[in-house]
Parts: C-alpha cells; structure tokens; sequence
C-alpha cells in the first residue's frame, strides 16, 4: 500500500499498479528509432519522470528530512556491541541510535568538518572532500549524512584495497581529512610522506590512553593530526551551524571503482543522481517506518549506499552486522530483518545449502525434492508462489534461515541463475503466518557505480523474470546498439541485441580528471555505454547476455565470451568459484574451479566409496588432485552447459581443482569481487599451462 505520511514525499513509496502489464514491461518513444540502435524504451508501470518533474527527490538532504519526519524520533541505526575481544564474541542483541540522536551527531560533525575546512587547517584541492576507510557501522552513515548536510564531497577507500591504491585515491582526490578505524589508522600514517595533502585522521572508534598516545606521536612526527570521533563532535557543538542547503547539481561524492585493469576510476556523483536513484527504487519497494534492514553489503559501493538511502527516506531502521560472512546466519537471527540486499555469491551459497536437503537419504530428501519440483511447477505454469502443505512442512524453515521476517530481497552487482532466482522465489520468500499468506518480494536490478546502481529492475510478483533483470525505473531510458564485431544488432531476430545503454538523471556527471575517459562512457546525447550486450525478450524485459570487451578468438576462428561461460558453469552447485580461460592458439576452454565443499565431499565420498566430511579440507584437498574425482565433477559440470545449449567450443574440455580461493589479497578479484583475468592467468598459470600441454582433449571436435 502507498504510504499513509503527511510529509511532502508522503506518497512514497509507490507499489506496482494492479493494471501493470507484465506482458509489456517497456513502452517505446515514438519517433527515436535510428539505424544501428533500437527505439529508446521506458518503463511501462509508471510515469516519465526526471528531476524537473514536481514533488520528487533532487538532494540527499530531502531524503534524510523526510525520513527524519516520517520517524517522529524512533530507532535508527543499530550496532552489536563486542562483549568479549578475546575470543571475539559479539551480544545477541543490538544496541540502538534513535533519529533524535543520530540528527544530533550529524549537525555536530557537519558543523566541525565545515570549521576546519573553513579555517583552512583542512582543505585547499578542487573540492571539500573527505575519506572514509571502514567496514559498514553505524558510525560510517553518520559521517555520511553530515557529509551530505553540509555541503562536503564524501569519498571511501575499500576495506579490501591495497596501499597503493588507497595512496592514489588519497592524492588523486586530494583528501586532507580522513575518517578510519583505528585498525587502518597506521596504514594511513605509513603512506604520510608519500601523500602530503592528508593533514588530520580521525579515529571512528574510541582509542585508548596507550593506543592514542602512541598513534598521535607518530602522527607529529608525520606532519598529521590524529582526532578521535567525539573529539571532533564536541568541537562541531561548540560552532554548531545549520544545514547547508544542498541542490541536484551538487556534487555529493567520488565512488572509486577498480576495475580489472589499471588505476580505480573516481566517479563523480551529484546529489541529484543519488536522489533520483533513490527515488527510482521508491517504485515497487514496500519499505515503512516499521521495516528493519539489515546492512551487510560494503558501503563503500554505491549499491549499498543507494539501498540504505532507501530505508533513510521512509523513516526504517538499520541493523549493522558483524561484518563477518561466516557470521551472517548469526546476523540475520539476531537482528531478524524485513529487507537486505545481497549480491548472488551469498545467495548461491544459501541455494546450495538449502539443495544439499535434496540429496538426504529416505524420505526426507524424497519430500524435499517434491516439495521443491512442485512449487517450481506452480510458479513457472500458473506464476503461484504458494502452496499450503509445502510452505508449512518445508519452505517455514528456510524462510526461518533469514530471521524469519524477511519481506524484501534484493540483489545486484553480478549475474545470478535462473534456477537459483525461481528456488529464492518458492523456497525462502514465503511465510504462512495463522493461515495468512503474505506475499514477498525479490527483486533483481542492474546498474553500476556509473548510474548508482539504479537502472533497471524485475518486477514484483513477476513468475517469469528469473534470467532477465527487468525494465527501465521511472527515470531512466534504455537503448541497445550494434556491437558488429560480436554479431549483435538492433534488427536481431526473434529479439533485438545490442550493446546496453541507458540515460537518466542518476546517471554519473564525469570521471574526476579524466574527460577523455568520461567522453568515452558519455555520447554526446548524454547515453552512457555500459559495455554489456544485452536482449530485449519478448515481455520487453533486459536480458544481459555478454560483455563487449570480455571476448576472445579460439585457435580455429571461434568467438567465445567467457564472462557468459562462466555465468552459465557457475549454476552448478559444486562451484564457489571458477575461471574460464583461453588461448588463441589454442582450439579449446580449459578452467580453474574451486570447490564448494559441502557439494565436493558428497561427489568425493561417492566417487571414492568412502565417507568425506565437508569439514575434513586436508581430504578435500588431497582429492582436488584424484584424476577420478576431476572427471567425476567436470562431468558434473556440463550438466547446466547442456542445459544452457552451450555450443561444442564454448564448453570446459579440462580443469584444474584447487582449494585456494580467488581472493583479493592474492590479486585475483577486484574490491568488488570480479575477476582480474589477467592476474588470475598469471597466478595459476603452472596448472593451466600444465592442462593445455596435455594436448587436445580425445573426442574434442576442432572446426577448422
């Protein structure tokens, strides 16, 4: 239902109109068709809208003021407190900030960091920018928002980059005052010298006597000041100021992507995109003042930041995690939330987990089998989610997994199967409470720091969405164009294809200092190129099914786009990870995949004829290396590439198990967890080169 608030944005958040057609999900602008590019399309649910349209979001600070309305001063955000540092253990409770008191913290930090840059102690670049280096707290939003209050430029170092790239961003932005934990606190002072613009640090949490003694000696000697947080807050209460009013076209903060080539790029971010992204997703999300989201994904990437700006703008709270994956079972039970975006890594892991129930001997593995094939029946013959015996007997304790509240799922940042999508549907999104069903919804969305993450969207309740990302938010336009160098065109039949491009007001303003990169990303009539190759099927849903620059030529003249191969083998269940490689002299695929290892100890102790348990990694290990055990998974590994018509050449013909992960700290993945090809090749480059000196696998078809 739309919201019942007297506040100015009051009607927010809009639910899907009970007339939608889900058979014609974009509408076409008439008059925009051009050679070489299909017509420009708009989401059909609602109404055009851009930031000169009345009564919409153009500044973060709107979106916190309605919020802040909407609460009437109720909890905001709130933090597990640590109860023992050794062992780590953290209390089954949250601690919580009321909208009051966070307001407070907020005017006092915005009014302390407008002082010094004010005073000139901090300063002097091109803009007023400030760092941030944290996992996700409470403490992280709260800079933020002042940030955004007071007319500051907010910029984060990944907790996961190196210092070679938290040295580039620091000068590249010029950032004079940085906010970190006291864990990155010498990490920062050992790269002083090497980055003269830095002149304050302030500790995010609390230091003690030794601690601060300690780190503010060696920040004398390095030429910077070392403040704690309520330092900082008590200083901002003494010159306490208003709110600085804040426009569309001012910029709210630098995104630094890395991407899997080269230096990070900065993103520039205006206020009004981010509000826009925001309002976009007030489309369909059915947040409320009473919804608790749980904050899991890194803030320090605009997809997260974007989701909590969600539950900002109506007036929720957010519960912040340990931060800790191997606790995040641990999380949801203590926090039970309504709404958490997550990207599909975790939720493949939850799919597998929750498949592994099939293979249970007798009848409880026989029932969960039906329970799972009939309700995928129903969803994908007559679109029902529900079903009364299956829900009650199987599904209730699935849904029990995530706290048991869950209301709203979403997930973006990389492909997810459609067979994983239809199983969250059926499996973990439904809730019989005193015979009441209550419908669910998880939503798929598309979009990159470029756009803040806000492009395109599945519909909810659609029961034909899974493999698609949806159509276009009510501010954006989308167009695909030629890409002839990989066979896409706009005239493809029996559905147009192309390269992926959008426009919109969240769209990105430039890249910071590098106009020749922004006018590669930008055309002149403000499109942004997203690089994918996508489809628009037959309900005029997005379908991404490449990527332009991720392709290479096999030995015999084949194309092959491996990112697509890739997504396609990692619908198995016996992968957590796999890269795909291939050389141009060569006329076949071969890959590197690392286990997931409750799949792996059941196909090991089938092949062996001996139990190995899961947790047993030495015996996991050891049978990565059994040639019985490799030919047993590739095997099981060409199960989703039939499935998915792969054809001869793109399929794996070798492979290479391991139980070391692609990590970031071994170079392999980006902060945002993508695969560094390059580097990955160069870090397994013994075993791949070793697979390929094997020779062409025997039966293996060369097309000459």
């Amino acid at each position: 239902m739309p919201s019942s608030s007297t506040t100015k944005f009051g009607y927010l958040p809009v639910p899907l109109p009970p007339n939608a057609d889900f058979k014609k999900q974009c509408v076409e602008v008439p008059g925009t068709k051009r050679p070489g590019q299909t017509a420009h399309y708009r989401g059909s649910a609602f109404p055009y809208v851009t930031l000169e349209s009345p009564n919409v979001f153009t500044n973060l600070v709107e979106i916190y003021d309605e919020g802040f309305q909407r609460a009437k001063g109720g909890p905001f955000l709130g933090t597990r407190p640590i109860i023992s540092t050794n062992p780590l253990k953290y209390a089954d409770y949250h601690e919580w900030q009321s909208w009051t008191e966070v307001d407070a913290r907020r005017r006092a930090l915005g009014s302390a960091l407008h002082k010094l840059f004010q005073s000139g102690r901090v300063g002097g670049g091109d803009l007023p920018t400030v760092g941030i280096w944290s996992k996700n707290c409470a403490n992280w939003q709260i800079i933020d928002l002042a940030l955004q209050a007071y007319g500051k430029v907010g910029v984060s170092l990944y907790d996961t980059l190196g210092k070679d790239a938290a040295e580039f961003i620091i000068n590249h932005s010029e950032l004079s005052i940085i906010f970190a934990t006291p864990s990155h606190i010498p990490a920062l002072l050992k790269l002083a010298s090497k980055c003269p613009v830095m002149k304050i640090i302030v500790a995010m949490d609390p230091l003690d006597s030794k601690e601060k003694s300690v780190l503010t000696a060696w920040g004398e000697s390095a030429g910077v000041e070392i403040k704690e947080l309520s330092e900082l807050e008590e200083f901002g209460r003494a010159n306490l100021i208003e709110v600085l009013p804040a426009t569309a076209e001012q910029i709210a903060t630098i995104c630094y992507t890395s991407g899997t080539t080269g230096l990070p790029k900065g993103v520039v971010i205006t206020h009004g995109a981010m509000a826009q992204a925001v309002y976009g997703y007030l489309h369909q999300f059915e947040l409320t003042t009473e919804t608790t989201m749980m904050s899991f994904l890194p803030l320090a990437h605009i997809y997260e930041r974007v989701m909590e700006l969600n539950a900002v703008a109506v007036g929720a709270q957010i519960g912040y995690t340990t931060g800790d994956p191997l606790t995040l079972l641990e999380d949801f039970a203590v926090l039970k939330p309504h709404f958490v975006p997550l990207v599909p890594r975790v939720l493949n892991r939850i799919y597998q987990s929750a498949m592994a129930a099939g293979t249970a001997p007798g009848v409880k593995g026989a029932l969960f089998r039906k329970a799972v094939a009939t309700k995928l029946h129903n969803l994908r013959t007559t679109g029902d989610f529900h079903h009364a015996l299956w829900d009650r007997l199987v599904f209730r304790k699935l849904h029990a997994v995530l706290g048991g509240r869950m209301k709203l799922l979403t997930t973006g940042s990389a492909p997810i199967s459609a067979s994983v999508m239809d199983f969250l549907k059926v499996g973990l999104l439904t809730e019989i409470v005193e015979g009441a069903r209550h419908r669910h919804c998880f939503h798929k969305h598309y979009g990159m720091t470029e756009n803040c993450g806000s492009f395109v969207r599945t519909w909810s309740y659609d029961p034909t969405s899974s493999g698609t990302v949806g159509s276009p938010l009510p501010n954006c336009e989308l167009k695909l164009i030629d890409v002839p160098s990989m066979g896409y065109s706009a005239e493809d039949k029996p559905y147009p294809r192309g390269e992926i491009c959008m426009r919109g007001a969240q769209r990105f303003k430039c890249y910071y200092k590098d106009p020749q990169k922004t006018a590669e990303t930008i055309d002149e009539d403000g499109w942004l190129r997203t690089g994918d190759v996508g489809l628009l099927d037959d309900c005029l849903r997005l379908k991404i099914i490449d990527r332009v620059k991720n392709i290479m030529k096999l030995a015999q003249g084949e194309y092959v786009a491996l990112e697509n191969v890739e997504n396609v083998y990692s619908g198995s269940p016996l992968v957590a990870q796999l890269y795909v490689h291939g050389d141009s002299l060569q006329s076949y695929l071969i890959a590197v995949a690392v286990p997931d290892p409750v799949q792996f100890a059941a196909l090991v102790s089938r092949v062996k004829g001996k139990p190995v348990a899961p947790e047993n990694l030495a015996a996991l290990a050891e049978a990565t290396q059994d040639p019985q055990v490799v030919a047993a998974f590739l095997a099981e590994l060409q199960k989703p590439a039939r499935a998915a018509k792969l054809k001869g050449f793109e399929t794996i013909k070798r492979i290479h198990l391991t139980t070391t992960a692609l990590t970031t700290e071994n170079g392999c993945l980006t902060p945002t967890l993508k695969i560094k090809r390059k580097e990955t090749y160069t870090f397994f480059k013994e075993p791949l080169d070793a697979l390929y000196a094997l020779g062409e696998p025997a039966g293996s078809v060369t097309k000459l």
